[in-house]
């Protein structure tokens, strides 16, 4: 190993370990190996190289994406979103519960955001399940596993991360290769939470009816609209997915001030700046591991990562295992965003070589890294979701191992299966742009 590597992953290390922000943990220890270098200025390198990380135009789309989530988030589309879910599920065993994945996966395919997800379902359903006799660590559990699916489906920021690292990988490609797993994987969390209810009895058939749930539906469907507008129109050619991106803020802004009421003019101003914070956050991550990834190929890690594994076996499904298997750990303390970032130049070159589609491997990766949102140390939505029901994350934990089953169920069928993930792109034509 050489000594840049070495000086990079032992200063990483240490940063992370000593609870830094992720984005500067990167830069820093880039920053260090490229002055071990000697004779290439590390100040001047690293801001050109984070400048020229965020200047995609791809990119663009993150910041109009977050903000039209956050303004989904507050205008009042999770509620009727429950409101349907439950009126088209509710009359079962266990409705609840379902109608809590349902919606959680409607939702998060909305807004972009599982974290959103979870605070804005969780916010109403945990105590209503909790109301209704349902375990209060079980209905913790499915609303926190359930919200992750909506990271598989457009608009999905970290689906267009991935892109922009990958290279020329069609965004419009990855956001339709998300919709079979994601659906796969909402189906497996919703057989966990129909065995479950059943063995335990839980929750008391709801009454249900055409007419309720049409009027249901008739409330959702201008939040449904969105995910409508935004596939259509990028799939029709109408819009490329930046430009679908800020469609989807006004419309967002449209609904939820001018129809739905629920936020108010004096609520932008902090709407814009809570956008303002995150989309920084996402753009500095992005820049400091662009300029990561330029001293990784420098120093030829990726290849040499890559002829590693290479020799450890020339089977794909072993090194497809290795590489799963590592990025479960890596999602168990660090977030998707960077995970992405980091991963994918060190990965993708082995698994191009085994003849893996880049776009097979991102929804992987991605649907990978989903069940690290539900793991701690670093589990973002098991920390929403566990503020939200006051409940502690060790009471949590046992509940999750089903949902950890049904997930990594879905992460193998995923895996080994790549016409789920390719068969709708292909059919849309989309793997040839």
């Amino acid at each position: 190993m050489d000594i840049q590597a070495l000086i990079l992953i032992v200063a990483f290390t240490l940063l992370l370990v000593m609870n830094v922000p992720v984005a500067v943990c990167i830069g820093l220890s880039t920053f260090l190996a490229v002055a071990s270098l000697g004779d290439i200025p590390a100040g001047y390198l690293l801001a050109q190289r984070i400048a020229t990380g965020i200047s995609s135009f791809p990119l663009l789309a993150i910041p109009f994406f977050i903000l039209s989530g956050i303004l989904m988030g507050e205008g009042g589309m999770a509620r009727r979103l429950i409101a349907f879910a439950d009126a088209v599920v509710g009359w079962m065993t266990g409705g609840l519960s379902y109608a809590n994945t349902l919606t959680c996966m409607m939702f998060g395919s909305i807004s972009g955001s599982a974290s959103a997800a979870v605070s804005s379902v969780g916010g109403f359903m945990i105590p209503e399940m909790n109301q209704q006799g349902y375990d209060r660590a079980f209905n913790v559990a499915v609303t926190t596993a359930a919200a992750t699916t909506g990271l598989l489906i457009p608009p999905s920021n970290v689906m267009i991360v991935y892109a922009v690292v990958a290279g020329n990988v069609s965004v419009a490609a990855m956001f339709m290769a998300g919709v079979l797993p994601e659906i796969l994987v909402g189906l497996l969390i919703m057989a966990v939470c129909g065995v479950i209810s059943y063995r335990r009895g839980y929750g008391i058939p709801q009454k249900t009816s055409p007419l309720r749930i049409l009027r249901t539906f008739k409330g959702a469907l201008p939040s449904l609209l969105l995910m409508l507008i935004v596939i259509g129109g990028i799939l029709s050619g109408v819009f490329s997915p930046t430009e679908a991106s800020a469609i989807a803020v006004v419309y967002s802004l449209l609904l939820a001030v001018c129809v739905y009421r629920e936020v108010k003019l004096r609520d932008l101003p902090r709407i814009l700046l809570q956008s303002g914070i995150t989309t920084a956050v996402v753009m500095l991550l992005v820049g400091c591991s662009t300029a990561m990834s330029w001293l990784l190929a420098y120093e030829n890690i990726p290849q040499s990562v890559s002829a590693s594994m290479l020799t450890l076996s020339d089977n794909p499904w072993v090194i497809l295992m290795i590489i799963n298997v590592l990025l479960l750990v890596v999602g168990t303390f660090m977030d998707m965003t960077p995970a992405v970032l980091i991963f994918t130049p060190i990965f993708l070159p082995a698994v191009l070589k085994l003849g893996m589609h880049p776009i097979h491997f991102g929804i992987i990766l991605v649907a990978n890294l989903c069940i690290g949102l539900c793991t701690p140390p670093v589990g973002t939505c098991l920390f929403i979701g566990c503020g939200i029901g006051k409940i502690s994350i060790a009471r949590v934990l046992p509940a999750m191992l089903p949902f950890f089953a049904a997930m990594l169920t879905a992460l193998a069928v995923i895996t080994y299966w790549p016409t789920l993930s390719l068969w709708l792109p292909n059919l849309l034509g989309l793997l040839e742009q």
